[in-house]
């Protein structure tokens, strides 16, 4: 064990924060926290995570390098599979939305988690693989409590936890779904983590497992061939990166797109004097409204349409494209998402923001690994040109947008969320707060938040509802008052360092979320 390293780390379950703050204190890095806390959360997070998910990592070095490891997963190769697809619907009730997702062997794409985590660990981390998965062996054996968050989402996901005998027999072992104070174990798993360490992933994706995921989709109707896993490969990305009000934001670059929206709303929202106004003031929502409503209609008008284009987020953020928007703003102006986010950052200078997600799982399990495998071809937010008419063999966008704010060449802010088409206006506003208001960390990420998309304006406890009524702020609009916060909303898990050098973080509790020092 080396010496104890210095940090914090945000996450999404006291555990998943634990399991990185033990790194620090075995002398490994922030990577080593990260891929350990993503580990760590396939157990105490596992309806919103899984190694056959898929994910991004936002890395910035100690020594200054800056590199965004897509992990995410890839469509199949092919489309006749000579059967109908294994492919449903399902509904998720927040009580205040409904949200409706497609799950079945049919809604599998290529598992991309697993091969990026182990990708990580080999480029950046320093600790052994074995102490690094240590954490989830431990608690997939060992079982660990349901809490509350995590009983709420197993009610919004029962038609997937409990569709098939696989599935079942970890979230309804007794015929019931998992209350809160039962234990959740994942046996399997933990073997299958203890295999990994010495046999590394060829299993999964070339070996026994990945022959008998095959296998399963040529009898049941799923897409994924043999090819699809032996060809699959990570990609070390350049971050997009744009100014804002003085300091430098990094995200995730195309072909994903929630990084590319953020930075929109940002070039829009930076032609208005923000930080003159209150923050959940009429005047500020009116602005926030309006700009999630250009980026939107930019969207629509030629980003989608152009995504895997050479150069798109150059275009798209260029002079002359943001022109119009900038004119059509001061003319204006005068859901879940089963994804989850790590960040951390070490006494060393090193950083990490990780979003990781399973979608809402497809109900398949990998038989004898308690491994629930993505539903990211049933996901409405990643098909919008519409269901089965992906392209095939190419990397799916995502919403997830890890993110950094840095002051000259040094994080100021790591921050990444869940919550499916939310991630990039929850984060979007947790900036704000902090860069243009100058909140405390904490006070950014529990301010309350405002989501608009098709018409429908979402607004969280918090605001004046008379004055904004009053003021006709989306007047036209459709209007969701939500009774509670909700992890509709996103959960940003965020990490900022102070000007005097000192850490601090903050656990989105829309999501329980939790921090952890070594």
């Amino acid at each position: 064990m080396g010496q104890p390293t210095q940090g914090v780390i945000a996450a999404g379950h006291p555990l998943t924060a634990a399991a990185g703050a033990d790194m620090l204190r075995q002398g490994g890095n922030a990577f080593d926290a990260a891929v350990a806390a993503v580990f760590t959360a396939c157990v105490t997070e596992s309806t919103l995570t899984s190694v056959a998910g898929g994910g991004f990592l936002l890395a910035h070095t100690a020594e200054g390098e800056d590199v965004l490891f897509d992990f995410f997963c890839q469509t199949p190769a092919a489309k006749n599979i000579g059967k109908p697809p294994d492919f449903y619907p399902i509904q998720a009730n927040f009580g205040d939305a409904v949200q409706e997702f497609h799950v079945g062997l049919g809604s599998m794409a290529v598992p991309g988690n697993l091969a990026g985590l182990l990708t990580v660990h080999r480029r950046l981390g320093r600790l052994p693989l074995a102490a690094v998965v240590e954490p989830a062996v431990h608690w997939a054996k060992q079982g660990v409590e349901i809490d509350e968050f995590r009983a709420y989402c197993f009610e919004l996901l029962a038609p997937i936890l409990t569709a098939t005998a696989g599935a079942r027999a970890f979230y309804a072992p007794q015929g019931h779904l998992l209350r809160q104070g039962d234990c959740l174990a994942m046996p399997e798993f933990a073997d299958f983590l203890t295999r990994l360490i010495k046999a590394g992933p060829e299993d999964f994706y070339q070996g026994e497992l990945a022959q008998q995921i095959v296998y399963d989709c040529q009898q049941a109707g799923g897409y994924l061939s043999l090819t699809d896993l032996q060809n699959y490969r990570v990609i070390e990305r350049k971050p997009l990166s744009i100014r804002y009000r003085g300091t430098t934001l990094l995200t995730n670059p195309p072909p994903s797109t929630g990084g590319t929206l953020i930075a929109f709303a940002l070039k829009v929202l930076e032609q208005a004097p923000v930080n003159s106004l209150q923050p959940g003031s009429p005047a500020y929502l009116a602005l926030l409204r309006e700009a999630m409503s250009l980026t939107n209609q930019a969207r629509r008008d030629g980003y989608d349409a152009n995504l895997y284009q050479a150069n798109i987020a150059e275009w798209f953020l260029g002079e002359s494209h943001l022109a119009y928007y900038h004119d059509s703003y001061r003319g204006a102006v005068n859901k879940w998402g089963s994804t989850t986010h790590v960040s951390v950052v070490d006494g060393e200078g090193n950083a990490a923001s990780v979003t990781t997600s399973n979608g809402e799982g497809s109900s398949y399990v990998i038989p004898g690994t308690g491994i629930m495998v993505n539903n990211m071809l049933g996901e409405e937010d990643l098909n919008p040109q519409g269901f089965h008419q992906w392209q095939p063999n190419q990397r799916i966008s995502s919403m997830m947008a890890p993110t950094m704010v840095l002051q000259g060449n040094r994080p100021q802010l790591v921050m990444g969320s869940g919550g499916s088409n939310r991630i990039r206006t929850a984060i979007l506003q947790v900036i704000l707060n902090t860069v243009d208001f100058g909140m405390s960390l904490e006070e950014a990420v529990s301010a309350p938040r405002v989501h608009w998309e098709r018409d429908t304006f979402h607004l969280e406890p918090g605001f004046d509802r008379a004055a904004l009524e009053a003021a006709s702020v989306g007047m036209a609009d459709k209007k969701i008052w939500w009774q509670q916060p909700n992890m509709f909303f996103g959960g940003v898990h965020s990490v900022a360092i102070q000007s005097d050098g000192s850490l601090m973080g903050a656990g989105d509790a829309r999501r329980a979320g939790a921090i952890a020092q070594p």
